[in-house]
Parts: C-alpha cells; sequence; structure tokens
C-alpha cells in the first residue's frame, strides 16, 4: 500500500468523499430549487405570502453567492458547469446553487453532479488525503507543530464568531 494513503484504503477514502460531496450538493441544489419555487410563488401571491426566516436568508445567500459566477457560468457553459465546477475551489456551491436557481433538470443536473462527485472524490482520496496527512503529520511531529497547528484552530474560531455577531449586528436580529 502507498505510504501516503497511511494505511487509509483508498476506495473507503473515495466513498468517504464521494459521500460527502454527494449530499452537500443535492442540498444546495435542492434548497435553491425550494427558493426559486418560493420566489416564484410570492410573485404570483404578492407581497402578503410570508416565508420562514430561515428560508428567507437561506435564499438571499444563494442568490448572493450565485448571481455572479455561478449563474454566468452556468448561463455561458451549461451543463458542463457542473463538473467544471468540481474542479476549481470555491465554486461548488456557487454553481449548484446557480442549477437550482435555474430549474435545470434534476435528471440531467444529476448526471453531470455525479462526474463532479466522482473527480472530486479521486481528487481528495489522493493528492488531497496525501497533504492532509504530511501537514498533521509535520504539525504534531514537534512542539512548535502543535502550538502552531492551535494557534491557527484559535485565529479561525474567533474568525468566524466575529463574522457571525457581525452578521447579526448588521440584520438587526439579537
Amino acid at each position: 500500500m502507498p505510504a501516503w494513503t497511511d494505511g487509509a484504503p483508498f476506495w473507503g477514502l473515495f466513498a468517504f468523499f464521494f459521500a460527502v460531496v454527494l449530499v452537500r450538493t443535492q442540498a444546495t441544489y435542492w434548497l435553491a430549487r425550494l427558493v426559486a419555487a418560493w420566489s416564484a410563488d410570492d410573485r404570483r401571491r404578492g407581497p402578503a405570502t410570508r416565508r420562514p426566516r430561515w428560508l428567507l436568508r437561506a435564499g438571499g445567500w444563494l442568490r448572493r453567492a450565485s448571481e455572479g459566477t455561478g449563474l454566468r457560468a452556468v448561463e455561458r457553459w451549461g451543463l458542463l458547469a457542473v463538473p467544471a465546477s468540481f474542479l476549481a475551489t470555491g465554486t461548488k456551491t456557487a454553481v449548484n446553487g446557480a442549477a437550482g436557481l435555474l430549474r435545470m433538470p434534476f435528471g440531467r443536473y444529476t448526471a453531470a453532479m455525479l462526474v463532479g462527485c466522482a473527480l472530486h472524490a479521486a481528487i481528495y482520496a489522493t493528492v488531497g488525503w496525501a497533504a492532509w496527512t504530511a501537514a498533521l503529520s509535520a504539525a504534531t511531529g514537534s512542539v512548535w507543530g502543535a502550538a502552531a497547528l492551535t494557534g491557527v484552530a484559535l485565529v479561525v474560531v474567533v474568525l468566524v464568531v466575529r463574522a457571525v455577531r457581525r452578521g447579526r449586528r448588521g440584520s438587526g436580529a439579537r
């Protein structure tokens, strides 16, 4: 067994990463489809229709994430944008959300998404896993590496907490 897998079986890693990305992209697609359907329904019924707050927030977030990069990619490349989004960092959510907002037919979307999931899983089960195990081994191999890893984790937590608080202040929620 190659040393870079650190004893983990390739097909086990592949199946894990495939399942994770499959669930994530399907959830993004269906949430966007729900937002698109309810938005169209609201336009027909008028402004008196009330939707759950979480749906309005998710819809606003999806539109912001998808309007630029995702919608342009899907409009320009069509179905090919879906598997291609798995090869570029930060585009999966935008493109899969845009596919849902544009109500791309489910069968076509799923076929393209499965190709993308396989690409994603293959990359993460090989190169991604090797990079992760190498970084973890280097960081935990010494006291300074463990301290640096702990420091990075603390910085990430502080930044996330600040962003959440800033978002609540900006939306008026307390």
